[in-house]
């Protein structure tokens, strides 16, 4: 718990809000703690607490950008895909309580597992610490995340077909660098055409600076603004 505590960058005083936003309902369902011992109704709150801070953060810091777009933006950042991405950037999985079946079929690895227990994370830090404190995490995992690329664009693979169109060029992405503690690292990563460095990019996740990266190559490219 205090290894998963100093990677989400948040000290619970009751611990017992984490172990439950960490039960899948199968773990639930075989040590007989019913429907209600397992992580669904923290989902279900810290699904609409993610929603309510992100769209505040988009109507402050956008205040030029109509509502449509705004709505837009706001199911790219909350979507499962990108809320999976951010549940693997601090290992979420491997903390996760599952039955056998479910460890069995992989269940930890799952996007519609990890972005519900994300979410599910998000409202017992919010019953726990009050508002702030899920702002504040919300701020760093997810508003962080999503402030480098726009996550309903893949860049890596906009870039990797750009490439392929000429079959005797490599691409590959280096990690070079990270720094911070570990609940807010910052990893920088370039991007090499064959010998030659084409772009560079940090991001809080090792993903992140990589789609970064890849945006930044194809703007160099002229092919995105």
């Amino acid at each position: 718990m205090s290894d998963l505590e100093q990677r989400i960058g948040y000290i619970f005083e009751d611990r017992s809000l984490l172990e439950e936003a960490l039960t899948h309902s199968s773990y639930a369902n075989e040590h007989g703690l019913g429907r209600l011992g397992c992580n669904e109704r923290l989902e279900f709150l810290g699904d609409a607490v993610l929603s309510a801070v992100v769209a505040d953060h988009l109507y402050r810091t956008l205040p030029d950008v109509e509502e449509g777009e705004l709505t837009k933006q706001r199911a790219a950042m909350v979507c499962e895909s990108a809320l999976a991405m951010f549940a693997r950037d601090i290992d979420l999985g491997k903390d996760m309580r599952f039955g056998k079946g479910e460890l069995k079929t992989h269940g930890n690895e799952r996007d519609s597992i990890l972005s519900d227990c994300f979410e599910a994370v998000i409202a017992a830090i919010y019953l726990d610490g009050g508002v702030e404190a899920a702002r504040k995490f919300i701020a760093r995992h997810v508003l962080q995340e999503a402030s480098g690329a726009e996550l309903s664009r893949d860049y890596k693979t906009e870039l990797q077909e750009v490439i392929q169109q000429n079959p005797e060029e490599k691409l590959r992405y280096v990690h070079t660098a990270e720094s911070g503690p570990d609940h807010d690292k910052t990893f920088t990563v370039e991007i090499w055409l064959n010998s030659n460095v084409i772009a560079t990019a940090t991001g809080h996740s090792k993903k992140q600076a990589e789609q970064n990266a890849a945006a930044e190559a194809l703007r160099l490219m002229g092919l995105v603004k």
